[in-house]
């Protein structure tokens, strides 16, 4: 098992090489980069002012069902100040084919190293502070044993191009529903196993403190209300169930990253599987093979004994060479 990072290494490189450099010696750096469901980062830096990056970022295309203040999840704003504070300022509007930019102060940052590459670290996470808005804000006011104020009771969180999960807040806990869709028929039907089997290990003693976890067919009760698009998914439903012990401290962000990359995570998986399977299977006929090479009979060829050479004749030949 492995649990995708929620930093993006990419931009976190270029940040920590842009602070330990020297300004006389910065050079213009205009690239893109691509992360796994389709996020985007479009990053710059210019001579003229080294020390400032400029950070836009493009997120999966939402679905209807999504909402959307000005092209961010809800609670997307306020998640940036308060992540960044002074080191950010947003420019607004975003640059033609992203939905937010940045402009990135690094001389604002702390100078304790400890502090100055956690916020790095914390830069370097923008997806996860962006897309990831809507859900801490729900699960924050769990951790308060509270409901968000003018909220639906079943929000769509978007997480992949056109594919949203839905949360249905309560004052003791957050239901999170993921339909799981995959178009490879193949994928579905692994997908559909692993599922089955990742619901049968969280029952295991060792994880009896870990949100509790559910896979079905059907839509479950908590996606009523939700769009018919919504109510379809080849490889079924899985529900999690999170308790305010959960969120408590240091787990509210670990929680909200595995909860965001879920599908993510489970793509990933069976994408391994299914290379595993292949590399399985290859091995598999190639021993076949070489079991059949070694029980092809030899060739006919000439021997030497005592001096003469022989040939192995066939059982008609033999009859008629005694016969004379």
């Amino acid at each position: 098992m492995i649990l995708l990072q929620s930093p993006s290494r990419f931009l976190l490189q270029i940040l920590q090489d842009r602070v330990l450099s020297t300004p006389d010696k910065g050079m213009d750096i205009d690239c893109h980069t691509v992360e796994f469901d389709d996020v985007r980062y479009h990053i710059q830096f210019s001579m003229r002012n080294p020390k400032v990056m400029v950070l836009s970022v493009s997120l999966p295309v939402p679905p209807p069902e999504a909402v959307f203040y000005d092209g961010l999840p809800f609670g997307a704003i306020e998640a940036i100040k308060a992540a960044y504070g002074a080191v950010v300022q947003i420019l607004d509007p975003p640059k033609d084919g992203f939905n937010l930019t940045m402009k990135i102060n690094l001389t604002k940052l702390p100078t304790d190293e400890e502090q100055r590459h956690a916020i790095l670290v914390k830069l370097a996470s923008i997806r996860e502070v962006v897309l990831g808005a809507p859900l801490k804000v729900f699960l924050k006011h769990l951790g308060t044993k509270t409901v968000a104020p003018d909220m639906d009771q079943l929000a769509a969180v978007v997480h992949r191009p056109n594919e949203s999960f839905f949360i249905s807040p309560q004052v003791d806990k957050v239901t999170i529903v993921y339909p799981m869709r995959f178009q490879d028929s193949i994928d579905i039907v692994l997908a559909t196993s692993f599922l089955q089997e990742f619901v049968e290990a969280r029952r295991t003693a060792a994880l009896s403190n870990a949100p509790s976890c559910m896979w079905s067919a059907t839509p479950p009760l908590e996606m009523k209300g939700a769009p018919a698009n919504a109510l379809t998914a080849n490889a079924g439903f899985v529900t999690f169930v999170v308790f305010p012990r959960h969120v408590e401290g240091k787990k509210l962000d670990k929680t909200v990253w595995s909860l965001l990359t879920f599908h993510a995570y489970v793509s990933y998986h069976v994408k391994c599987s299914e290379g595993f399977m292949h590399t399985r299977m290859r091995r598999r006929v190639e021993s076949l093979i070489q079991a059949l090479d070694r029980a092809k009979p030899d060739v006919e060829k000439a021997k030497l004994l005592q001096g003469r050479s022989f040939k192995r004749l066939s059982l008609k030949e033999g009859r008629n060479s005694s016969n004379s």
